[in-house]
């Protein structure tokens, strides 16, 4: 049952819950040669570095209604950023009904950052295939609030902050609060599936899979998509440069590679 704010359980102390939202995407590429691979991971590194990842985090800050207490961030060698973010709740101010409502969040016009008891992180992953000319860029983000503040609103602005191929989301519950009574609280809205959070548009975008465990307060949605189209899938040139043999079997290398981080394993192997 959704509470209006009239009906909003008024509790002993501050709200103990911690909300964490776990977003996991996937980058794919084909890089035939050294040199191409190089390029991607050099690409990805500067479209991905920590100046402009802050700006992401500091964007969710705003969308989630926190406020900024400190950043760190982070370029690495030879690949990779991180950026760690604290925030805080900021003044008490009244949470209006639709803050609690499944839909997705707002799109504004994101190096660690630190809250009061809460934190927003990011770390990438550029990576490559030994041999079969596969390159992989994987971005990790965490909102992790105490509070009022739902990182749920932030999902719709995480996911057009990147291109990607798949996407792994985690949603938990943590903790308890109390009433002004004493009684436990272990969450304090309705959700049903990560799903409802993600906009239409996207949802017919994507195959998308869901593992809830309702009573652990655990939610769990990942996503592939659904349309292929090989040039995207190319650095630096298009599918018209390579004959029909080639074309199926990178295509064939690219689905697979997607498969195996969709359902995580090594189909592959598991074939032999």
């Amino acid at each position: 049952m959704k509470l209006t704010h009239e009906e909003r359980i008024e509790l002993h102390g501050f709200n103990n819950l911690t909300k964490s939202l776990s977003f996991n995407m996937f980058d794919i590429c084909y890089t035939k040669t050294k040199e191409e691979r190089e390029a991607y991971i050099e690409y990805i590194d500067d479209r991905y570095n920590a100046e402009r990842l802050t700006k992401i985090l500091t964007d969710v800050s705003d969308i989630i209604g926190a406020h900024v207490l400190n950043i760190a961030k982070q370029d690495y060698v030879p690949q990779g950023a991180s950026v760690t973010v604290l925030v805080s709740e900021g003044p008490v101010v009244e949470v209006p009904t639709e803050s609690f409502t499944e839909s997705p969040g707002p799109l504004p016009d994101s190096v660690v950052m630190q809250l009061d008891k809460s934190h927003i992180t990011v770390h990438t992953y550029p990576e490559y295939h030994p041999y079969e000319g596969i390159s992989t860029f994987r971005a990790d983000i965490d909102v992790s609030t105490c509070g009022e503040i739902s990182p749920l609103k932030a999902l719709n602005y995480l996911i057009h902050s990147f291109d990607t191929d798949i996407m792994t989301i985690d949603y938990r519950v943590r903790g308890f609060t109390r009433d002004i009574k004493g009684r436990k609280l272990f969450i304090d809205h309705d959700i049903h599936s990560i799903q409802n959070y993600i906009p239409e548009n996207i949802k017919e975008a994507y195959d998308m899979i869901d593992v809830n465990i309702y009573q652990e307060h655990i939610f769990h949605t990942k996503c592939k998509l659904k349309e292929f189209d090989l040039n995207n899938y190319l650095f630096g040139y298009s599918k018209n440069i390579l004959n029909e043999d080639e074309q199926e079997q990178i295509t064939e290398r690219l689905q697979m590679e997607m498969d195996e981080i969709f359902y995580g394993k090594n189909i592959r192997n598991d074939k032999e």
